[in-house]
């Protein structure tokens, strides 16, 4: 491990490192200076040190395995209350498509009660295994023995790259098998990508979504990654060809801390992850009174109202509407942005959409550079025309009309 190290017969205990950190990690002791635990190794004293006395030391950091040893991809199937989540049909598809490039095989761990349908069901979808764990005790998600049951399954068949949705179930197993497994984990990641050599290129947002991050694990197996829902097109389904694999574990895995007195579904009203046409607002409307304009365009089309992240912070929208890497992803059969300029933020959760409307004053706007279609004008003239042609019979086809 790399670390930082001092020579004594230079340093002076001027003290410029201490002042120069910006982390508090080097303090001064009674005959040298000393490096504490938040010490980022960041080398910023290397370079206060008017004597040199300071350098950090690297060593050269090999595998602690044989990665040889991990092969293929293990994909987590969400379940709840007997009915599969959709976020894992899309981690089929993208898993699929990696072990394809590798000539590896995809596997599925399914966890719960009475789910043998559900293991037949998610053999349709191409995978080779479904390991199955039925038991009574997994009817619930309880975070203890789901644990204990993919860290078992994964040090058995040691899974090179391990798939779960990044769903409130995702988030809460996923960092607790990584740490089990001492491995990397990547969360809300948008695009994944494997190399020849099997290493997985994870990419999601960083710095609140100005920049996409690509992250990989080249020294640690398995590698792990959560996987927003809407973000990939889900598996199709295909002639079985797969086995099921009955699963067996001890019961004290299965105990948990958690008593589950019953079960309530969450009522969930309609929302724009699952609309099939989405009229988005930027912050080009330029006043809240556009998004009632947008409100009645949407209605006429048989679509929802989105927004970007700007007007929800200044109060004209709710959070639910919001679209984007820090609001919700969505892969509509049309989107239609209007007064949006295309950042990276937005453009990542929306270019997913089969059909990409744009309607911007400014010509050389992003969002432009994602659209099918694009329309360079003022939204308060264009949508009244489309209102217009549309209450008199048109269709969207009418967008080609407007210029």
């Amino acid at each position: 491990m790399s670390q930082m190290r001092v020579n004594q017969d230079l340093c002076t205990l001027c003290g410029a490192c201490v002042e120069a950190c910006p982390f508090a990690g080097v303090v001064m002791g009674e005959d040298s200076i000393e490096f504490t635990d938040s010490c980022r190794l960041c080398s910023i004293c290397v370079k206060a040190c008017p004597t040199g006395a300071i350098w950090l030391e690297k060593t050269a950091a090999g595998p602690s395995f044989d990665l040889k040893k991990y092969k293929g991809v293990l994909v987590f199937a969400e379940q709840r209350q007997g009915e599969i989540q959709p976020v894992t049909y899309e981690l089929i598809g993208k898993g699929l498509e990696m072990a394809k490039q590798l000539g590896q095989d995809v596997a599925v761990c399914l966890a719960g009660s009475n789910v043998q349908t559900l293991a037949e069901d998610l053999l349709t979808y191409g995978v080779d295994k479904v390991y199955l764990y039925d038991y009574p005790e997994l009817e619930y998600f309880r975070i203890e023995p789901y644990t204990a049951i993919m860290v078992d399954l994964v040090n058995e068949i040691k899974p090179n790259i391990i798939l779960m949705g990044a769903t409130p179930v995702g988030r809460s197993l996923a960092p607790r098998v990584a740490a089990r497994l001492r491995t990397g984990l990547t969360a809300d990641c948008t695009t994944l990508s494997v190399k020849e050599n099997g290493d997985l290129v994870q990419t999601r947002p960083a710095f609140g979504g100005d920049v996409m991050a690509q992250i990989i694990t080249p020294r640690h197996r398995p590698q792990m990654a959560t996987v927003r829902y809407k973000v990939m097109p889900p598996a199709e389904t295909v002639q079985p060809h797969g086995e099921i694999v009955h699963c067996k574990t001890d019961q004290a895995q299965l105990q948990s801390r958690i008593t589950t007195l019953g079960f309530r579904p969450h009522q969930v009203a309609s929302s724009i992850t699952d609309a099939e046409i989405i009229v988005a607002a930027g912050r080009g409307i330029g006043k809240p009174e556009g998004l009632e304009l947008l409100e009645e365009f949407a209605g006429l089309i048989g679509g929802v109202v989105g927004t970007t992240r700007p007007l929800v912070e200044q109060g004209w929208a709710n959070y639910n509407q919001q679209i984007g890497m820090s609001g919700r992803t969505v892969r509509p059969r049309i989107f239609i942005a209007c007064g949006i300029s295309g950042a990276i933020q937005l453009v990542a959760g929306m270019r997913g959409a089969d059909t990409i409307f744009a309607i911007n004053t400014d010509p050389d706007a992003p969002i432009f550079d994602v659209a099918h279609y694009g329309i360079v004008g003022d939204l308060y003239e264009v949508i009244p025309k489309l209102i217009a042609i549309i209450e008199e019979g048109g269709s969207l086809g009418a967008i080609s009309q407007v210029g």
